[in-house]
Parts: C-alpha cells; sequence; structure tokens
C-alpha cells in the first residue's frame, strides 16, 4: 500500500471497500466475494479540500489498472479541443476519454470494445457539419479516431476512412430533404459501419433502434439523436443520457457471453473526480436511473465529492470510511440517489500524522511535538500533514531541532525531482484555495465576522469587485467549497486562516504595511464606545500589531470585577490574535516565551504604580503571553511556560477577592487542555474543552 494514504485501510485491505466493490484485492488480484451481488453502488468518497480524495482516487487506479479496465477523469478538468465542433461538449469528451482509458488489454483479457459508443458520438459529431467547411467535419472525425480505435486498432488510427466519409456526405448534401442533423448523421454511420466496423460489430447499430421515435430501426435512432443533441434542452439531456448508456452496454457486453465467460476477473471501474460538478452529475445521474428501473450493469463507479450535502446525494445510504472496512450495506429505496454510498474520510489521527512526519524523518530530528502540533494546525487535512512532514524532513539540518509549524511555512519542498523546490505556504494555499486571487481572502482572513469583513471589503478592498460586496462574494465562494464556519473569525478553519495570515503578513516582504493597514482599520473600527463590548476586540488587534501594553492595563483594571469566568473569556479571545511573526526565525526563542517566564523586561511602568499594582500588572503580563504563545496553532507547546500559566492563576486566584474559584479551575484545567492539545475551555474543566 502507498504509504502516503494514511487512516485508508478501510478501503484498501485484501477484504476491504474496493475488494468488495471490484471482487478482486488490490495490487494481487486475488478473487474476493462480492458484497453487493449484481446491484453495486456508486461509490462517493466526500470530504472538503486536502482530505485526500485525489490521492484515493489515484491509489484506486494504480491498485486495479492493470487487473480490470479502469478510467479516472476529472469532471472539473475536461479541457475543450481546439477549435471544436457543437458536437463536443464537456460530457461526450469525457465518455471519449472514459472508453479510451477502459479499452486496452489486462490480464491476458482481449481489449474492450466501444462500437455502440463510437457510433453515438460519430452521430453527434456531425451536427453542425457543411458542404462549405469540410475542414471541421475532418477535424471532428479525426478527434473520434481514437476511441473507433477501441473498434478496430489499425482502421479508426488510418484518415482513409475519414476521407470516405467526408466524400459520402458531399453527395448527400445537394437535394436534402430531411434535417440535415439527421441526413448527416445517417451518411456518418453508414460510411463508419462499412469503413470501420466488422460484419459482428455492426450489429451494434441495432441498440439505438430503442431511442425515442426509432421504432426498432438503429439508424433511426441515431438520427433522432443526433437531432436531439442539436435541439439542446431537455432533448439534448435525454441524447446524453444515451450516450452514457451506451458507454455501460458497450461495458457489460465485454464482460458477458459465452466468448467472455471466465475470461475477466473483477469489474469495471470508473473513476470520478470532482464529481459533484455538473459533469460528474451528468455522468452518474443517468447509470442510477437505469438502475432503479431494474438494468443492472455490474459497473463500479468511485466517485469523489468536495460537497458533502447536494441534491446529487440527497437519499444517498452515509458512512465514515472506518465503518465500511468489513461491511458497508446500501439498501435501495425508491428515490434513484438511494443507489449511492457515501463515505465521509475522515482527518487523520495524531499517530497518522506522526507516522507521516516518520517517513520524511526517519533520524527523529525534528521535535517530538511538531507532528502532533501540525496535526492540530491542520485539523488532519492529509494534504497539510504531508506537505509539512515533507517540508519539515527536507528542512536544514541546523534548523531541524527547533521547527515549529510556523517556521515550516516559511520554507520550500521539493515536490517533485525534475523541478525547483517551491515555497509552503503558497503551495499549500494554492491547493486548498485553487484557480482563485487569494490576495482578498488574505485581508478578510483578519476579520472575526461577517460585519468586520465588510468594513475591510469597504476600506481595503475596494474595486476588487463591481458586482458587489466583497465579502459577501469571499463568503458566498468559501460556502461553496464546503470550507466550515464558526463565530469568532470570518474564515473558521485554522488551517486556511493561518495560510491567508501569512501571506498577509509577507505579501510586502519585511514591511508588513498590509498588515499593519488591515489590522490599524480593524483597531479604528473597535475603538471604545457607550457599550464595553468592542474593547476585547480592539485588544486583539493590539496584539496582531504587536502592542500588548493596553490589553495588560485593560486586564488588570477590570480584574477586580465580579465576573470572573467574562473576565477569563476576555483574555483567551485577546490572546488569540495572530502573532506578528518574523519570517525564518528557526533556532531563534519565540520572544512570547522570555515575557511569559519573566525573563524579558517588556514596557517600562509607571512610576505612579504601588508596589501592589506593579506585581498584578507584571503577573497579567506573563499570563497573557503565556496564554498567546500556548495557543498559538503555529507554536509548539512548552511545559515550562504551561507551568507558569498554572502558577500566575494560583497566584491570582489568591488576589481575586470574591471569584477565586473560577480561576483556581483554570489554574487546574486550562494545563490540562494544553497538554490535551485542546482549546481553553471555559467555564474551566468542561468535557468538550471549548
Amino acid at each position: 500500500m502507498d504509504r502516503e494514504l494514511y487512516g485508508r485501510e478501510a478501503v484498501f485491505q485484501d477484504a476491504g471497500l474496493a475488494a468488495r466493490l471490484v471482487g478482486l484485492t488490490p495490487y494481487r488480484y486475488g478473487r474476493t466475494p462480492y458484497e453487493h451481488a449484481d446491484d453495486p453502488p456508486v461509490t462517493v468518497f466526500t470530504g472538503g479540500r486536502g482530505m485526500g480524495k485525489t490521492a484515493l482516487l489515484k491509489q484506486l487506479r494504480n491498485a486495479y489498472k492493470a487487473a480490470t479496465p479502469l478510467a479516472l477523469i476529472d469532471c472539473a478538468r475536461v479541457e475543450p479541443p481546439a477549435d471544436h465542433g457543437p458536437g463536443w461538449n464537456p460530457l461526450t469528451g469525457a465518455l471519449a476519454e472514459l472508453a479510451v482509458q477502459l479499452a486496452p488489454r489486462v490480464l491476458a483479457a482481449k481489449p474492450v470494445q466501444f462500437p455502440r459508443l463510437s457510433l453515438g458520438l460519430v452521430a453527434v459529431a456531425s451536427i453542425s457539419w457543411s458542404q462549405e467547411d469540410d475542414e471541421r467535419a475532418r477535424r471532428d472525425l479525426q478527434r473520434l479516431g481514437p476511441v473507433l480505435s477501441t473498434v478496430d486498432a489499425a482502421k479508426g488510427a488510418a484518415a482513409n476512412w475519414v476521407t470516405k466519409v467526408l466524400t459520402k456526405l458531399a453527395a448527400n448534401f445537394a437535394e436534402a430533404t430531411a434535417p440535415m442533423a439527421g441526413l448527416l448523421a445517417e451518411a456518418t454511420v453508414e460510411t463508419v459501419l462499412e469503413e470501420v466496423f466488422g460484419r459482428f460489430q455492426q450489429k451494434a447499430e441495432s441498440w439505438y433502434g430503442s431511442y425515442r421515435n426509432a421504432g426498432g430501426r438503429g439508424k433511426a435512432g441515431l438520427q433522432q439523436l443526433a437531432m436531439d443533441f442539436e435541439q439542446g434542452g431537455r432533448r439534448r439531456r435525454e441524447a446524453e443520457d444515451f450516450l452514457v448508456a451506451a458507454l455501460i452496454e458497450d461495458l457489460v457486453r465485454a464482460f458477458t457471453g459465452l466468448a467472455n465467460r471466465g475470461a475477466r476477473r473483477g469489474r469495471p471501474v470508473i473513476l470520478l473526480d470532482n464529481a459533484h460538478e455538473p459533469l460528474g452529475r451528468r455522468l452518474v445521474e443517468p447509470i442510477l436511473r437505469a438502475r432503479a428501473d431494474g438494468r443492472r450493469d455490474r459497473v463500479v463507479v468511485i466517485a469523489a465529492s468536495r460537497v458533502r450535502d447536494h441534491d446529487g446525494i440527497r437519499h444517498a445510504t452515509r458512512l465514515r470510511l472506518p465503518e465500511t472496512a468489513h461491511r458497508a450495506t446500501c439498501p435501495r429505496g425508491p428515490d434513484v440517489t438511494s443507489g449511492i454510498l457515501a463515505v465521509e474520510l475522515p482527518p487523520l489521527s495524531p499517530a497518522q500524522a506522526q507516522s507521516a512526519f516518520d517517513r520524511f524523518d526517519p533520524a527523529g530530528r525534528t521535535p517530538a511535538e511538531l507532528a502532533r502540533a501540525v496535526h492540530r494546525l491542520t485539523g488532519g487535512r492529509p494534504l497539510g500533514v504531508v506537505l509539512l512532514g515533507r517540508a519539515a524532513g527536507e528542512a536544514p539540518a541546523d534548523q531541524k531541532s527547533s521547527l515549529t509549524p510556523g517556521a515550516l511555512l516559511d520554507l520550500t519542498v521539493e515536490l517533485r525531482e525534475d523541478s525547483a523546490p517551491v515555497p509552503v505556504a503558497p503551495t499549500l494555499l494554492e491547493e486548498l484555495l485553487p484557480r482563485l486571487r487569494h490576495g482578498p481572502f488574505a485581508v478578510l482572513a483578519a476579520a472575526h465576522d461577517e460585519e468586520s469583513a465588510r468594513l475591510l471589503a469597504r476600506t481595503r478592498l475596494r474595486g476588487e469587485s463591481l458586482d458587489g460586496d466583497m465579502a459577501l462574494r469571499v463568503r458566498d465562494l468559501l460556502r461553496a467549497e464546503d470550507w466550515p464556519e464558526g463565530p469568532e473569525h470570518f474564515v473558521a478553519d485554522p488551517l486556511l486562516r493561518a495560510l491567508l495570515l501569512h501571506r498577509l503578513r509577507f505579501e510586502d516582504g519585511e514591511e508588513y504595511a498590509t498588515w499593519r493597514a488591515v489590522h490599524e482599520t480593524l483597531h479604528r473600527h473597535y475603538a471604545p464606545g457607550p457599550d464595553a463590548w468592542p474593547i476585547p476586540y480592539r485588544l486583539h488587534q493590539e496584539l496582531a500589531l504587536g502592542r500588548t501594553d493596553d490589553a495588560v492595563t485593560q486586564l488588570r483594571v477590570t480584574f477586580p470585577e465580579a465576573d470572573v469566568l467574562g473576565w477569563l473569556g476576555r483574555l483567551r479571545f485577546i490572546a488569540s490574535a495572530p502573532y506578528p511573526r518574523d519570517r525564518h526565525r528557526a533556532g531563534r526563542p519565540d520572544p512570547r516565551r522570555a515575557l511569559a517566564l519573566g525573563q524579558a523586561p517588556g514596557d517600562p511602568l509607571p512610576a505612579t504604580f504601588d508596589d501592589d499594582t506593579v506585581e498584578l500588572h507584571l503577573s497579567l503580563r506573563r499570563l497573557l503571553h503565556a496564554v498567546w504563545l500556548l495557543t498559538d496553532p503555529l507554536a509548539l507547546p512548552d511545559e515550562e511556560v504551561t507551568e507558569k500559566l498554572a502558577h500566575e492563576l494560583r497566584q491570582l486566584s489568591g488576589r481575586h477577592r470574591t471569584g477565586n474559584s473560577p480561576l483556581w479551575d483554570a489554574a487546574t484545567h486550562w494545563p490540562r487542555d494544553i497538554r490535551a492539545w485542546r482549546g481553553l475551555s471555559l467555564p474551566p474543566g468542561t468535557e468538550n474543552g471549548v
């Protein structure tokens, strides 16, 4: 098994999900009993960006490509050929690509032929041809050569059949009485049947006799198919559905009948990445409808969907990946989408993250807690864990012992031996937000909520969007990508927010002008008003700007108040500010550590402070920096600072006249939360750690 697919054993075990669907063990191709007999469900792996869906499909391809007909396409990246005619669209292009990938010989079984699909694609390709532009017809026909080569490799690859088709078309253009699309389709199909298809293959034409208005006549069905495709709308959708059925029928014929009995093992496999895209649904839904009508095809369709909840899987059976290791029932209900088994890919566990780091750093020269800290930052997202693990393994030897998650973002990583190393943070960000301009996202990542995001959009992103509020556009894009939402941050996912803030911090080099401008804008927005609620937000921004004295002062002034839990909540929120890091600090201690331990002087205190005020102020300064450091997802835990945090909270408990119990509980439970990699619980000790 590919070691990069940590935690995906339920799919690739000898009796795992893939083996029970395909009927063969991965790699070794031993026979395995089918779980779903003649009615396998369409299996859809769900999960957000970076959850390993594409890697899983690619490994399935590697595991079975030599054993059974198999194809993998990305439904978001079917590229149109140059200067194509209207007979090409993403669906017809995808069907042609699937056929070409499914055709080759496997395990001594003869290649799969696609005569029915070939005829349908030839028919719809002809809808735009004209006598004045036979060059377009020539290009479209040549483009179909690879599909026709599945019927007869020698004839399909030759060019003489194209010339004969064009000659016959020229003879039919004059005095045309039938609809042109149907006339051209008939002439094209007849010539292709004569020039490319053998005697037995020509029988494939009769399958189209079941098409609408065909009356059992194959050529009439192909004519109608071409006319429906040309018409567009609902009729085109019917024609497209029939083309999907042609692909499946050709696969079924390759696995049934006397000629193939015993020659093939397992089932054919179609892998669809980004199947939530319109093309994915246009490929899958006709198969589901046919199966719901009782037509069994035995084709294994395995797809990946970034969107967990959409209409296409509304009635699917839903399981988490570990639940499918030995059994994955999928009862069929009245809705066609009940024929889908939706399997959610879970994040990696801390142990699996550690395994990834051990792979790239087998000598264990990086900090012992680095893998666990990266797991906290990434939420176990496999893409982030593996890329940061690779960066740790490739880091300079003199930096390895002092690496932090933040330092990893500053490094470069070699993804391919034949290309230069790439910067970690921008590369990871592009994987998580592909094909989007990251600048607006980076600005809005500093916002707490939609209101502050809209403020930043008005003040910092003027001109970015001419047709609406940029904050709302970004919000909708994040929702469309299925990113989580949360109450404290406009960009709720910790990894995505960290990467966007990294870009905001370092996009203008060491000047940090954009970072300062964005946080100063929010600082002004949260100026004190008649209510006290904006003050923690303002102080949060002060920390992001590197200024801590006002936050310590505010915590000191409000410390005697009776609402100690509210005070602890404000401390926790203020200290959740992003730290204004300098780049490439590997090897140097975090400045917050010395302040948390009382080993650095900090800002001078006013001479008017009495001894008691000085003591309280210094204690709160140490506490603030300790919480700020220990809860920073880009930093490593520090046991000495954790002990100092507990000490300061116990001391503060003794100073408070009425609320010493919550402070004492925080001194007990917050260190436990930190050591358990949980958020600081409030009230301290609550079970879920929040």
